[in-house]
C-alpha cells in the first residue's frame, strides 16, 4: 500500500519577507503560477501573515469579495471576476476529520475548478490531493521587543516563508520565479 502523504518535495524555496506589503506581493506572484485544482496549505502562528498572503493571492487571481480570515465561517468561496478559478479559502483549525468534513461543508463549488487555500491544514487535508504546495510562514529569529517599545522597529514584520511543492504538479512549477 502506498503512502502518498510522504512523497519527496518536488521543489523548495525559502523567501524572506520584510513587510505585510511584501507578503501580499508574494501572494500576487504566486497567483500567476497557480492553476485550477491546486491545493495550497498555509502554516504559521497567529499573525504570521497567512491571510495577508491569501489576500494577495485573491487579488492576483482576480476574485470577488474581500479576503478575510475564514476562522468563524470555516470556509469562504471567492468566485472569479473573470475567466480564472474561484478561490476557496478554508480555516481548518477547528476541523478534526479533514476530507469528510471538507466535503460536508457543501462549498457549492467544484474543487477541481478552484484554487484551494487551507490555513491550519497540516494533518487534515493532505488527502485532498497528492499534489500540493505547502507554505510555512515563520517569524524571523531574533525578534525582541524591549518592554512595550516597538515603535519604529520593523524587525517584527520580517517573516521566513518556505514554499514546498509536493507531487508531479509542482515538479515542473517554477517556484524560483516567486523569489523575484
Amino acid at each position: 500500500m502506498e503512502a502518498p502523504h510522504h512523497q519527496a518535495p518536488a521543489g523548495v524555496l525559502k523567501i524572506t519577507v520584510n513587510s505585510p506589503g511584501q507578503m501580499g506581493e508574494l501572494g500576487r506572484r504566486l497567483a500567476k503560477i497557480l492553476r485550477p485544482g491546486d491545493l495550497v496549505m498555509l502554516t504559521g502562528e497567529l499573525g504570521a501573515g497567512k491571510t495577508t498572503l491569501t489576500r494577495g493571492l485573491g487579488e492576483g487571481l482576480g476574485v470577488r469579495g474581500a479576503v478575510t480570515s475564514p476562522t468563524f465561517v470555516i470556509a469562504r468561496v471567492h468566485p472569479p471576476l473573470g475567466a480564472g478559478p474561484a478561490l476557496v479559502h478554508v480555516d481548518a483549525y477547528r476541523l478534526g476529520g479533514g476530507l469528510d468534513e471538507m466535503e460536508d461543508l457543501d462549498l457549492d463549488v467544484s474543487l477541481p475548478d478552484s484554487v484551494i487555500v487551507v490555513e491550519w491544514g497540516d494533518g487534515k487535508v493532505e488527502e485532498l490531493s497528492d499534489d500540493r504546495l505547502r507554505i510555512v510562514i515563520d517569524r524571523a529569529v531574533g525578534d525582541t521587543a524591549v518592554g512595550d517599545t516597538t515603535v519604529g522597529d520593523t524587525t517584527d514584520e520580517v517573516r521566513e516563508v518556505t514554499l514546498t511543492g509536493l507531487g508531479q504538479r509542482w515538479a515542473d512549477a517554477d517556484l524560483e520565479s516567486l523569489a523575484a
